[in-house]
């Protein structure tokens, strides 16, 4: 089943919303994914913090992502959806970002609107383009799409900029642009959560950000509340910034890591993390010269 294909099932399931975990590179996406996860989240933000080490703000470039959209999908079979920020310019930009990480491997594709450069959904001073330029860019990206069953994600910052409301009726407008979920960012309280997916049909995502402005919700009561996907963007980042930060307190305050190897994965989960085996027994395979199909009884 193409990847596209099985994001599309995940998210109308019905029941319990699809937990979706964020993970800025290869080496997360594989631990989500051995974590028994059935999808991964590309986080525009993750990414941005540890591809640059800058905050959301814009800053990462279109080409940039693509390339961690490939390792990524290289490194895990579940599907991958991609935060896309602005999708990078008009809906000509659109367009080509929308190509572009199909072809790295993309299973859903999110684009929001803000204007450019963009900044976090929970940073203050937002600011966003006018709804008939954002329906142009989600019409551009369902258009874009050599696989229909790729996921186009419309996100909206709205509430921050025009209040609840203003944000719902965006929604709606990008559902009959053919967004396949809507994205609406930032509401700050349980009513408004409830309100959105009241008002607007369609299939919802809820953005859990710990520390941010929507109050953190558990999996069920999203789903209660007509949720689709239960998105964690950046939690397994910011528990590896904290596990980082304990080995190197240790190291620094005793001067070696003897006693910290409880903090650590072991060597050996660390070399079947990244499939170290089975490039062993590839580069056994290829470098004897023999052909590997005859050894196989083929």
């Amino acid at each position: 089943m193409r990847r596209t294909t099985r994001l599309r099932e995940l998210i109308g399931r019905g029941g319990r919303p699809l937990v979706l975990p964020g993970a800025p590179n290869a080496l997360t996406a594989r631990v989500v994914e051995q974590s028994g996860f059935d999808a991964v989240y590309v986080s525009g933000a993750g990414v941005s913090n540890t591809f640059l080490g800058m905050p959301d703000l814009g800053l990462l470039g279109m080409s940039e992502l693509a390339a961690h959209v490939s390792a990524m999908a290289d490194a895990v079979s579940v599907p991958l959806v991609v935060d896309a920020d602005t999708g990078f310019g008009n809906s000509l930009n659109v367009q080509r970002t929308v190509r572009a990480l199909e072809r790295a491997g993309a299973a859903g594709i999110q684009i929001e609107d803000q204007v450019s450069p963009k900044k976090c959904g929970h940073f203050a001073d937002k600011e966003i383009i006018g709804t008939a330029e954002m329906v142009g860019k989600i019409r551009a990206a369902v258009d874009a799409r050599t696989d229909d069953d790729l996921v186009v994600i419309a996100r909206t910052d709205a509430r921050a900029v025009e209040g609840i409301d203003a944000a719902c009726e965006r929604a709606a407008a990008f559902s009959e642009a053919g967004a396949d979920i809507l994205f609406v960012e930032a509401p700050t309280s349980r009513q408004e959560m409830a309100h959105i997916t009241r008002t607007v049909p369609g299939r919802h995502i809820a953005n859990m950000v710990e520390g941010g402005l929507t109050p953190l919700l558990p999996t069920d009561e999203l789903g209660e509340l007509g949720f689709s996907v239960a998105l964690y963007a950046n939690a397994a980042m910011r528990g590896a910034v904290t596990g980082m930060r304990a080995v190197l307190d240790h190291l620094a305050k005793h001067g070696d890591t003897r006693n910290a190897q409880d903090l650590m994965i072991s060597w050996a989960d660390r070399q079947s993390l990244v499939n170290k085996p089975l490039f062993d027994e590839l580069d056994r395979r290829y470098a004897d010269g023999s052909d590997s199909r005859e050894a196989d009884g083929r």
